[in-house]
């Protein structure tokens, strides 16, 4: 069935993360990983690769022993046929169990070549927990505070005065998504080569109304987060990207993350698959400009980084006591046993954020009570049966490994349901 463009990518639900832009007026170059490998090679034409970690020896050193290592490969492969991904690549790491770390599938369908652990991805909305820690910075340099209104620093806002940039990073301003606009949309996949600024894409949200007043529910839009960006350049009076350079990256010495200003992707990469098209056909969307991302999707990372930054982003390692307990300060969703702090959520004791852009999806979550770790990453977006590929890949691992902390647990049917006809 042909699916409508503007169903998914561009009106995020809350364990779906969509994307957003560069400004025109600071144009610059994009922001490289260090110490890149740009050259490309290709594997075999097998469907199915697995890549396993192995000690200097080239024995495997997952360290969660072989039966809990089976069904994890078990669980992971059932999910990954089952939905029609072409790759995935995991990470789950356990201190004093240990870790399991794969890839699976392949990284192009046209030449079967295999996926592996080291590819850069792109993360699509995981950049929310990058641009929000930016902003939390500024708070800590007490250059701006939580409950001043967006009307301080950007005008032109609909109810500006009244949404606060609290508002605005825990996703309760009411402003209408522009990503959820059909024009915004016909546009974008009408050209996905095309360059959009940060202010063209929050007109296309601004033509509406407000959806609700400011702080009365949950509404997940992409529109906050372009604010948020623009309220970091002009507060820091740097650019987005040179901002989250200096004061998130280098801090959390992340080598292999960047905030591409254009199409640029570094080698190595999975090719990515999205129907999300004017046709609704699979398309290859490898090489689409996320500059309508920007401060809400555009970064790209790869598993090992965003291993580090789980940790760091979940126990605010890069920002004062008082701020991280902001940050983490949880409330109510609408999606059962999921709450959203300040660019980052909560689900059923998984702390972290997802992405999902065309073509790629990714999950990079920090469990607190036993201090573990789960990085995923995806070359395809296309739901399968209603439902993120993404979720369910993490949803399987977690069932195995942590049956008491669910990602994205599926609500109990209602209790009618369960009781037997005639009891």
């Amino acid at each position: 069935m042909r699916r409508t463009p503007s169903r998914r990518l561009f009106t995020a639900a809350l364990l779906v993360a969509s994307v957003l832009a560069p400004m025109t007026a600071m144009p610059g170059t994009a922001v490289h990983a260090a110490g890149v490998d740009r050259s490309e090679s290709f594997g075999t034409s097998e469907t199915s690769v697995t890549s396993v970690t192995s000690d200097k020896d080239g024995h495997p050193s997952d360290g969660l022993g072989p039966k809990l290592t089976a069904r994890l490969d078990k669980a992971v492969e059932e999910v990954r046929r089952e939905a029609g991904i072409p790759g995935v690549v995991v990470g789950l790491w356990m201190p004093g169990k240990g870790r399991y770390v794969r890839a699976t599938g392949v990284a192009d369908t046209a030449t079967g070549r295999p996926m592996t652990t080291d590819l850069f991805s792109r993360i699509g909305s995981e950049t929310k927990t990058f641009t929000v820690t930016a902003l939390l910075k500024l708070v800590d340099d007490g250059r701006i505070r939580l409950d001043d209104p967006i009307a301080k620093y950007i005008g032109g806002v609909p109810g500006g005065r009244r949404i606060t940039l609290r508002h605005l990073a825990e996703m309760r301003s009411g402003l209408f998504p522009y990503s959820a606009d059909a024009d915004f949309a016909h546009d974008l996949l009408s050209d996905p080569s095309r360059s959009f600024t940060p202010r063209e894409v929050l007109a296309y949200g601004f033509k509406h109304r407000n959806t609700f007043a400011p702080g009365k529910k949950f509404q997940y839009s992409n529109s906050n987060l372009i604010l948020l960006g623009l309220v970091i350049e002009k507060v820091s009076g740097h650019r987005l990207v040179d901002f989250i350079e200096r004061r998130v990256l280098r801090p959390a010495h992340l080598r292999h993350t960047l905030f591409p200003t254009d199409a640029e992707f570094p080698e190595p990469h999975a090719r990515g698959y999205t129907n999300q098209t004017l046709s609704g056909e699979v398309e290859d969307a490898t090489d689409w400009n996320p500059s309508w991302g920007w401060a809400a999707g555009a970064m790209i990372s790869n598993l090992h980084d965003l291993r580090r930054w789980a940790r760091i982003v979940a126990t605010g390692t890069l920002l004062s006591p008082e701020t991280q307990r902001e940050r983490l300060r949880m409330l109510p969703t609408g999606h059962p046993g999921t709450n959203y702090g300040l660019g980052i959520f909560e689900s059923d004791g998984w702390i972290g954020h997802n992405g999902s852009i065309p073509g790629y999806e990714s999950v990079t979550v920090y469990l607190p009570s036993k201090k573990a770790t789960l990085v995923i990453l995806l070359n395809t977006d296309i739901t399968y049966e209603g439902q993120e590929p993404s979720s369910l890949v993490a949803r399987a691992i977690t069932e195995v490994v942590t049956p008491e902390n669910v990602y994205d647990r599926p609500a109990p049917l209602p209790q009618s349901h369960l009781v037997r006809p005639g009891s």
